[in-house]
């Protein structure tokens, strides 16, 4: 039975690859839409005639081809069929373990992916901004490819993890929270990589939608991860008899949360945008990935993983 699921992970990573083909075919070919700031064009005051500026506002129509239309469609529909299939997955596999996906690095991965393809296709609804793919989707496939190079079979859980409440509620908070913080990543990315991309995609969204895209999802991904942590020092406690113990997994989380912290401090407080802004973005991510793959090489407590 396991080997049956098996196959629509490997259908999700199949369909997500051909979703990164359909959207980077169709931001090169075509002028996509762009959410543009209305400004009142001269000697037209109170006439309601308005003209576009490259910063974020409504939605304006641009001409695109039934092709390029078309490129969208598909991108946007393997995105939701690799989503769909990999909870599929996920619901199959914990039909047969009797607990959440998360016991270790193979179903963690998994997670991981439902959790970033989630984020984007909330961010994608939200902003229509298909561009995020070009970033988010890479990571998806790379998690999907490194997924499935782990060992699959399933294992009885060890003695830490048999609390399958705190085990179900900070995993995943940790899954929410890591996939908003690959879509903060990608929006980084795409601010700093601005111009040059501007070259070779037609009519571009401007910089500041992407440095607003990765506050937006960093808003969301701080809070969790407090909740996220809090709940593992419950749980260490539960397991182990102590709230902390600075092992690479714990202080990885740590090191997170404080970059996560500091970039809305700094945004808030000394209004920090732009480049300055970004990179802090793209550490914390950084961070997330050595959170998540660091106790798998430097052992600890959390080397169950």
């Amino acid at each position: 039975m396991l080997e049956t699921f098996e196959y629509f992970l490997l259908a999700a990573t199949i369909v997500a690859a051909l979703a990164l083909i359909c959207d980077g075919a169709y931001l090169t070919s075509c002028k996509h839409q762009v959410r543009k700031q209305p400004k009142v064009l001269a000697g037209a005051a109170g006439s309601g005639i308005v003209d576009g500026q490259d910063n974020p506002g409504p939605i304006q129509p641009a001409s695109r081809s039934p092709k390029t239309k078309g490129l969208a469609w598909y991108g946007s529909a393997f995105t939701i069929v690799a989503f769909l299939l990999v909870t599929v997955y996920l619901i199959g596999r914990m039909s047969l373990t009797g607990h959440g996906p998360f016991a270790n690095q193979h179903e963690f991965a998994v997670s991981f992916t439902w959790g970033i393809l989630g984020a984007y296709l909330f961010f994608l609804w939200r902003y229509r901004i298909r561009m995020l793919s070009l970033v988010v989707m890479p990571v998806v496939l790379g998690l999907m490819i490194y997924a499935q190079s782990l060992d699959t079979g399933i294992e009885p859980l060890v003695p830490a993890l048999q609390n399958n409440l705190l085990l179900t509620l900070h995993v995943s908070t940790a899954i929410l929270a890591y996939g908003a913080a690959c879509v903060s990543f990608g929006g980084a990315v795409l601010y700093l990589a601005h111009k040059p991309l501007s070259k070779k995609i037609r009519r571009m969204p401007s910089a500041d939608l992407f440095d607003e895209i990765g506050y937006k999802a960093a808003v969301f991904t701080f809070p969790v991860l407090t909740i996220m942590i809090l709940l593992g020092a419950l749980w260490a406690d539960t397991a182990w008899g102590r709230y902390w113990g600075w092992d690479p997994k714990e202080t990885a989380a740590f090191v997170t949360w404080l970059l996560y912290g500091a970039y809305l401090h700094a945004r808030v407080v000394r209004d920090w945008r732009g480049k300055r802004a970004a990179w802090l973005l793209i550490a914390g991510f950084i961070a997330v990935l050595f959170a998540y793959f660091g106790n798998y090489f430097f052992g600890g407590l959390h080397s169950y993983g």
